[in-house]
């Protein structure tokens, strides 16, 4: 596999004003926030693991959260100039960052413009007031249909983020609310089912029966009505959850998928550093003040690092690769390990193929449309996969 020296940089805003019932992301309220030292902070570390990198082309930045529309712009601009300072940009440098479509935060959207962002992905999850209240949001629907067009008018490209399967929702009502999402919609979508992660508000509800998700049956028909209405307006599924206009795909989530090399710089965040054909994880400290003490004290927060072996590699590549409606190309697999069939189980390929739930033609794994809807349970047949 090659990566032609290439490197994108995830960075981790991990503040919120309010924690949403449904979050499970490493995100924290804090009543006052030391801007100055969390800045110097992130290009602290942002210049460690730039050090050991070494020369790349940048691809994308993506700043996520939290609420990174939260960070004052003036960071968002010193960690994008010292990321160019360390790397080469690439012509086509994608800049996301994350957005809550509050009237305060979409307030932002110049001076996160001005300071290098060329890509907004706002936080909408519904455009219906009482979901929108079940879910913890401090916007309503007309703030949330301002900030998209706000953005429209601010950004080059954009993109806005809903939850379906929610409590009580109907196939009738979601097929409504999609209605007016996609007239909204510019290039991009990310439609994500709700899913009930431990430790959080929900599960606690949810395991004292006080919230009741749909049934399977239901979740299944709300995903297919999905696909329906956006392969019609023209928004293929590229990805499990996401959905865009050709071209219009989010160019850092694609390197996490395509199993391509990335830093991760803030708290909790994730890395996958490149080391030949292969890579090194690395994972920074979650908690924001161990981690800002860990910067200030070493230069970087890092919690731990592992040299990945190849059928980690492998198992890596297919769980993220799998999402993706082009599938895991076999030459990928054998750049990451040659010897990377062994590390499925060949019993479960061909059941899976008899099926027709895994497609292998022209090179690439990849799953069909059904088997999309139990892509764990696919994965965990296929390989070793921890349920």
């Amino acid at each position: 596999m090659s990566d032609d020296r290439t490197i994108a940089l995830y960075v981790h805003w991990p503040f919120c004003r309010v924690k949403c019932p449904y979050c499970d992301f490493n995100s924290h309220v804090r009543a006052e926030v030391d801007q100055g030292r969390w800045r110097r902070a992130l290009l602290a570390e942002l210049d460690h693991f730039a050090v050991e990198v070494g020369p790349r082309r940048l691809t994308s930045i993506f700043f996520g959260g939290g609420t990174p529309s939260l960070m004052p712009p003036a960071t968002t601009a010193a960690v994008i100039d010292r990321a160019i300072q360390h790397f080469v940009a690439d012509p086509a440098l994608e800049i996301t960052l994350e957005a809550n479509p509050t009237s305060v935060e979409a307030g932002r959207f110049a001076d996160y413009r001005t300071a290098g962002v060329n890509r907004a992905s706002i936080g909408v999850q519904a455009l219906d007031d009482r979901a929108l209240k079940a879910l913890g949001r401090e916007h309503d629907a007309a703030e949330a249909i301002a900030a998209i067009e706000l953005a429209g008018r601010t950004f080059p490209r954009w993109s806005f983020d809903l939850i379906y399967a929610r409590p009580g929702q109907t196939v009738a009502a979601w097929r409504a609310e999609l209605g007016r999402v996609l007239d909204l919609a510019g290039e991009h979508l990310s439609l994500y089912q709700l899913t009930i992660e431990p430790g959080t508000v929900f599960h606690a509800r949810q395991r004292a029966g006080l919230l009741v998700t749909p049934r399977d049956d239901r979740q299944a028909a709300l995903f297919e009505l999905t696909q329906e209405l956006t392969d019609a307006a023209g928004f293929g599924a590229y990805e499990v959850s996401n959905h865009a206009r050709p071209g219009g795909e989010c160019r850092h989530n694609l390197t996490y998928w395509r199993y391509e090399p990335y830093i991760g710089i803030g708290p909790g965040a994730f890395g996958r550093l490149p080391a030949g054909a292969g890579r090194v994880g690395t994972a920074t400290l979650r908690a924001p003040e161990a981690w800002l003490r860990a910067v200030e004290g070493r230069g970087h927060g890092e919690l731990q690092r592992e040299v990945l072996a190849p059928e980690d590699l492998v198992v890596e590549a297919l769980i993220t690769g799998l999402r993706l409606t082009e599938g895991v190309p076999e030459a990928r697999l054998a750049a990451l390990d040659p010897d990377w069939r062994t590390r499925l189980d060949p019993r479960a390929r061909v059941r899976l193929q008899e099926a027709e739930h895994l497609d292998s033609e022209a090179g690439a794994l990849r799953l069909t449309g059904a088997a999309r809807l139990c892509l764990d349970a696919v994965l965990r047949e296929l390989v070793a996969v921890p349920a």
